[in-house]
């Protein structure tokens, strides 16, 4: 007996939006503790035949970036999904070690993809505070309780030891590379794991996404010009908005500025 009617394929879509971890005073980032939920259902759509994560971040907290990427297996494994990822404008740095999440990952020809390194900035005050007369006074129980103080001049030791930290960060995150692309790394000419990014069209030949395409696109090709997408978007609760647009002028601007600074690294 034949069926008139065709069941439409189901796929759930969420979004990940923005710098990873707590930026500003409301935590307008990308956090483990916020996307949680959301995630969970994604994954819950029984009938869906697989979850798409569009992600559209410079990356941020390496912690954040591991305990989302480890939550999406976890789900993709319990409930026995395929997870395909979208890379926007940028999948880099913790954005792409999230990216990796995905059984496959795609991007659009002119996306900045990569990064995989650790970075630590700051600035040094010394002789600012020097030249207007300000006395720096800092009491510490623990020799090395004021590493890297900005107005200190800077210790050979604590530098080394920052690097031995950045070292064992970015081990962790070229495993997770490795892991997730597998075979599917092109052993050529370019060093991956310098911290270096590329465009979408240049990653597809590294082997660090597999193919090029928007989320509306592929979804259809491969599940059916009818598929149907079911999005899942993380609402903003009254509460937090009404503290948002309370929160002090000073506030907001260096939030802004914090989070332009990491976006402005990749163009944007």
């Amino acid at each position: 007996m034949f069926s008139f009617f065709k069941k439409k394929k189901i796929v759930s879509h969420l979004r990940l939006t923005g710098v990873i971890g707590n930026v500003g005073k409301f935590k307008q980032g990308i956090e483990y503790s916020s996307q949680e939920e959301i995630i969970k259902k994604a994954f819950s759509v029984k009938k869906a035949e697989a979850v798409a994560i569009s992600i559209n971040s410079p990356g941020g907290s390496p912690v954040q970036s591991h305990l989302i990427y480890k939550f999406i297996r976890e789900q993709s494994k319990k409930n026995k999904k395929k997870v395909i990822v979208f890379a926007e404008d940028v999948a880099a740095s913790g954005g792409y070690l999230i990216a990796c999440a995905g059984d496959e990952i795609y991007a659009n020809a002119s996306s900045i993809i990569g990064s995989i390194g650790v970075i630590y900035s700051s600035f040094g005050f010394k002789d600012l505070i020097q030249k207007i007369g300000v006395q720096r006074r800092v009491y510490t129980a623990g020799k090395n309780k004021s590493t890297l103080d900005p107005f200190l001049d800077e210790k050979e030791e604590d530098i080394q030891r920052l690097k031995n930290i950045q070292l064992e960060l970015h081990q962790e995150f070229i495993n997770v590379v490795e892991e997730s692309r597998s075979t599917k790394l092109k052993k050529i000419d370019v060093e991956l794991f310098s911290g270096e990014f590329w465009s979408g069209k240049t990653s597809l030949k590294l082997g660090l996404i597999d193919g090029i395409g928007n989320a509306e696109q592929i979804l259809r090709e491969k599940f059916g010009e009818d598929v149907e997408i079911k999005k899942f978007e993380k609402s903003k609760g009254w509460l937090a908005k009404k503290l948002s647009s309370s929160e002090d002028h000073a506030d907001k601007l260096i939030s802004v500025l914090e989070e332009r600074s990491i976006w402005q690294k990749y163009g944007f």
